[in-house]
């Protein structure tokens, strides 16, 4: 399939684009930026020169994907969720060379108007509420919400809350893939 971009949209030269990407009304996508196949890029998004989306991914309207982000494959963002890219931004202070790269892991949800607060790695599966503020890492499939955010609950692959504890050990098997998770202490994996 072709890339489909709207014409109110700006794709600077050199961009990569995937196949079957779309890109909506008032996009800005710089140069540098390397998107991946069958990525939808909502009304007002705008992609940095250091970005890299991954393929599958939906980004909604009024996100702002700054310098040194990368977003794995089927990340889902929001509508006016935020990204930073600079720890302790000043007007005055020129802190380019401090960018710090942020890491969103394959198939985690980044909830509407939550923050990422840069230099962390979100981990895979993992489900960010609306409005939560993320300044710390995030372990695979963890359910974050709050200001900051504070781990709740666990979600499956398919975005179900996972009825098991926090901490300890257990099993659970999504009733619409069979996927099997297995806690194991405070740490989640799916087993098959």
């Amino acid at each position: 399939m072709p890339v489909s971009i709207h014409p109110s949209a700006i794709v600077d030269e050199g961009a990569t684009i995937g196949e079957g990407s779309r890109i909506w009304h008032f996009v800005h996508v710089c140069g540098g930026a390397r998107i991946g196949r069958d990525v939808s890029l909502g009304q007002n998004v705008f992609v940095g020169n250091h970005v890299v989306i991954g393929d599958r991914c939906k980004i909604q309207n009024n996100v702002s994907v700054y310098d040194n982000v990368m977003l794995e494959e089927g990340v889902f963002c929001g509508p006016s969720m935020v990204f930073t890219n600079v720890y302790n931004p000043r007007a005055l202070i020129e802190r380019k060379d401090e960018y710090r790269e942020t890491l969103v892991k394959k198939g985690v949800t980044l909830g509407a108007n939550s923050t990422i607060v840069c230099g962390i790695t979100i981990g895979e599966f993992a489900f960010i509420g609306a409005g939560a503020v993320i300044n710390k890492n995030v372990k695979p499939y963890a359910l974050m919400v709050g200001v900051s955010a504070k781990q709740t609950g666990w979600m499956s692959e398919y975005g179900d809350r996972i009825p098991l504890p926090l901490t300890g050990t257990g099993e659970y098997r999504c009733p619409h893939t069979g996927a099997l998770y297995s806690l194991r202490g405070d740490r989640l994996e799916r087993s098959q």
